[in-house]
């Protein structure tokens, strides 16, 4: 599970897209950092490029940053297992 926050006043409103619908959406980017950032987090995210933006080496537009936390599975044995999948009951 990746949390993540963005500073909405860093996106240019012209990336903002309307649909059919109505609703409004943003194209967004979340990638994994390569070190770890001063606060702890793992993942920026950033606007996403057109191709031609990639080509040109335009710069990205940062808005956010995110930590990615991971949940152990406790290993649990066959009659652990059994007992949960009946609720715990003898029956």
């Amino acid at each position: 599970m990746i949390t993540a926050s963005i500073c909405l006043s860093d996106i240019p409103k012209e990336r903002i897209v309307e649909a059919k619908n109505g609703k409004k959406y943003l194209n967004f980017v979340v990638d994994e950092r390569r070190e770890v950032g001063q606060y702890g987090d793992t993942h920026t995210v950033y606007l996403s490029q057109s191709k031609e933006e990639r080509e040109n080496k335009e710069k990205k537009v940062y808005i956010g940053s995110g930590k990615e936390y991971k949940f152990e599975k406790k290993e649990t044995t066959l009659a652990e297992d059994m007992e949960q999948e009946s609720g715990g009951l003898p029956f």
